[in-house]
């Protein structure tokens, strides 16, 4: 008995009983099961093997956020005098300051032996350090005690939470 390719026909316009399977038929059926198991199995293939993509660029201070980022500190130092606690910041295009009270206010914590520092300021987007020191004080003490709790350090804008998303 020969295999008969007409069995594969699947697009028959009316009913079986009134139809008869032909070869070209048979041939369109096959073709598109094969084309369709093709796209299936690239598919697949596709989704199985990601590829990493590792990517790294410098970000253009002078393109859209004008090169600064918004830095938010809140500090606590109980045994420093509020009077020698001072910011200081630099980069590499030549910021450099030392005491910076520009939008700071200090609160002095245990009976004026400790200090609450907290200040908001922009930093350019170039390598670059800020600390709370003793440097801004007129007169260094001799075994400064830099004991610290940071309370919030955030950079960038603060971000709108939605009602159900919580802070960790």
């Amino acid at each position: 008995v020969p295999f008969c390719w007409s069995v594969f026909d699947i697009y028959r316009k009316v009913p079986k009983d009134l139809t008869q399977p032909t070869y070209t038929g048979a041939f369109i059926s096959i073709l598109c099961c094969v084309f369709i198991l093709f796209l299936f199995l690239s598919e697949l293939t596709g989704f199985i093997a990601t590829e990493i993509v590792n990517e790294l660029y410098v970000d253009d201070p002078d393109k859209d956020s004008g090169g600064k980022i918004d830095v938010s500190l809140n500090i606590s130092l109980p045994n420093l005098h509020c009077d020698l606690v001072g910011l200081d910041i630099q980069d590499e295009m030549g910021r450099h300051e030392v005491g910076h009270i520009d939008n700071s206010m200090k609160i002095p914590l245990n009976q004026g032996d400790g200090c609450r520092f907290e200040g908001e300021f922009t930093i350019n987007k170039v390598p670059g350090n800020f600390h709370v020191s003793t440097h801004s004080a007129t007169a260094q003490p001799q075994n400064p005690d830099m004991t610290h709790t940071i309370h919030k350090l955030a950079f960038g804008e603060k971000l709108q939470l939605w009602p159900r998303m919580t802070t960790y």
